[in-house]
């Protein structure tokens, strides 16, 4: 099968949103240009660290004091609502961040899962060129330093508004309860 390029070049919005109720959530990276939306689905981890490595990047950044990348703008940290219709493109196997020193724009790709073929090594990963009619669908997606922080400072509340957790394992807690291991399973915690 040909694989897909969606590629968005400073779109209109890009954020990490979800579908469903905290315990039971599929997550979401949608990029929006104009009329047209392109969604991909993946883990809360994968949100997480996602938006951890970009603040450490723009951190980095105005460290260094690269132009473009200052963080002396408010920043709107609503939890975004993800726009309609939310067709998933693909899973998310593989998430990569740059900078692009030519441009000062921050650099989003995420590729495909692939599953692997039942001789491959599970170690080995495959490389592949973008130029290729062959290899896993990927989003690459180019922001400002400002949209890139925006989308770590959204991302974060986002991972944040879930399930609370527990006070004694850190798991999280079901609205029916939890089955503590700290409390060796004996009585539900409640929420």
């Amino acid at each position: 099968m040909t694989r897909r390029r969606f590629l968005f070049d400073t779109p209109d919005r890009f954020v990490a949103g979800t579908v469903g109720e905290p315990g039971n959530r599929t997550f979401f990276l949608q990029a929006r240009d104009g009329t047209r939306i392109t969604s991909v689905a993946l883990e809360k981890v994968q949100v997480a660290a996602l938006a951890q490595r970009l603040s450490e990047l723009l951190d980095e950044l105005e460290r260094r004091e690269i132009t473009g990348a200052e963080a002396d703008q408010p920043l709107d940290n609503a939890i975004p609502v993800l726009d309609e219709p939310i067709n998933e493109a693909f899973r998310v196997g593989t998430l990569s961040m740059g900078w692009d020193t030519q441009d000062d724009l921050v650099l989003v790709e995420a590729r495909e899962l692939v599953a692997l073929d039942e001789d491959e090594d599970e170690g080995e990963e495959e490389a592949f060129d973008d130029e290729d009619e062959e290899g896993p669908d990927f989003l690459r997606v180019r922001l400002t330093a400002l949209a890139a922080r925006t989308f770590v400072a959204q991302a974060l509340r986002l991972i944040s508004a879930g399930r609370p957790p527990c006070p004694l394992c850190g798991q999280p807690l079901d609205p029916q309860g939890h089955l503590c291991p700290r409390r060796n399973g004996t009585a539900p915690l409640l929420n």
